[in-house]
């Protein structure tokens, strides 16, 4: 019988102003909110697309590497995107899923069992990991130490669950000046997709105006789960300081996130299925060709700390 607690998915206006002086209290309130349409959100799914982007990140900051991991850890789950994806890709046997949210790690299951692949899973503090040292082969994240409080802690606590040489990659982090920008766009974006739809015209591709207030709450909310941005060079460090051996921070999508952050707070403005499978496919193919120019021109010549990804790894000492 499991002993983790059960999800919320509707908090009272009470909790969310408790965790407005929590952050560890805001993170599980707002992805327990967001556990059942977070994948829709972020366009996540289990397939050779996304197998092959969570793939292709592992590999970016990692390299081909010892491969398959035979027991993977994924901190700070959410829905399983990156074990899972990474797991199909063949980069690890067995995994096990962890997040403070009682809602991800159901959905992170459910998605698994879906998928016929063997994990296990427990709510959890990624400053206090609840597995026995030297338990992992690899540990993994995306998007989740900059939600953390304590990032060089949760890293301690990465290297002692990693058995000898074990090695951990985590992805999807802000930049500092990334963040900046990518935010700017997002808000721009809402602001023009949700006037626009007031006109006559335009009603049908306005969702519901008691939705709209819902993501504006929820946004108010991840303002308080997001803690960090990185600056590479001090997210190297960080990890250096943790005990990693070989700490190494890569950063992607310069151009590409330009066209992210406005893409995704659109599909957020409109209601679910108007856009469609064309549009579909105009924003990942967009989003392919401008990674291609950040990767094999922009690096070249714009700092990494303009970019808006940051991928860090590194591995626990023999």
């Amino acid at each position: 019988m499991s002993t983790d607690p059960a999800p919320n998915p509707h908090a009272t206006a009470e909790q969310v102003a408790a965790a407005r002086h929590d952050r560890k209290l805001a993170n599980v309130l707002y992805h327990d909110w967001e556990a059942g349409s977070y994948d829709e959100k972020w366009s996540i799914s289990y397939d050779e697309r996304c197998i092959t982007y969570a793939a292709d990140r592992f590999r970016l900051v990692a390299g081909e590497g010892s491969r398959p991991y035979e027991h993977a850890l994924e901190l700070g789950c959410g829905t399983g995107f990156f074990l899972l994806n990474l797991m199909q890709a063949g980069v690890a046997k067995r995994g096990s899923v962890t997040d403070l949210s009682p809602g991800m790690v159901q959905a992170a299951l459910r998605n698994a069992d879906g998928l016929g692949l063997d994990v296990d899973g427990r709510v959890a503090d990624a400053e206090l990991i609840p597995y026995e040292d030297a338990t992992f082969d690899l540990v993994v994240g995306h998007a989740v130490l900059h939600h953390i409080p304590d990032v060089e802690l949760a890293l301690r606590e990465v290297l002692r669950v990693l058995k000898p040489g074990g090695r951990f990659v985590f992805a999807g982090e802000p930049t500092t000046v990334g963040d900046a920008y990518a935010r700017r766009l997002g808000a721009l974006t809402w602001k023009a997709a949700t006037t626009i739809t007031k006109l006559p015209a335009l009603q049908s591709w306005r969702r519901p105006q008691e939705e709209l207030d819902e993501s504006s709450r929820a946004a108010a909310l991840e303002a308080e789960v997001d803690i960090h941005t990185f600056d590479p060079a001090e997210l190297e460090e960080i990890a250096r300081r943790a005990g990693a051996r070989d700490a190494k921070v890569v950063t992607e999508e310069f151009t590409a996130a330009m066209l992210g952050w406005p893409v995704r707070t659109f599909e957020a403005a409109v209601p679910p299925g108007k856009l469609g499978m064309r549009w579909a496919m105009f924003a990942y193919r967009g989003w392919q060709r401008l990674s291609w120019l950040d990767r094999n021109v922009l690096a070249r010549v714009v700092p990494r700390g303009w970019f808006y990804n940051a991928l860090v790894t590194g591995t626990r000492i023999p």
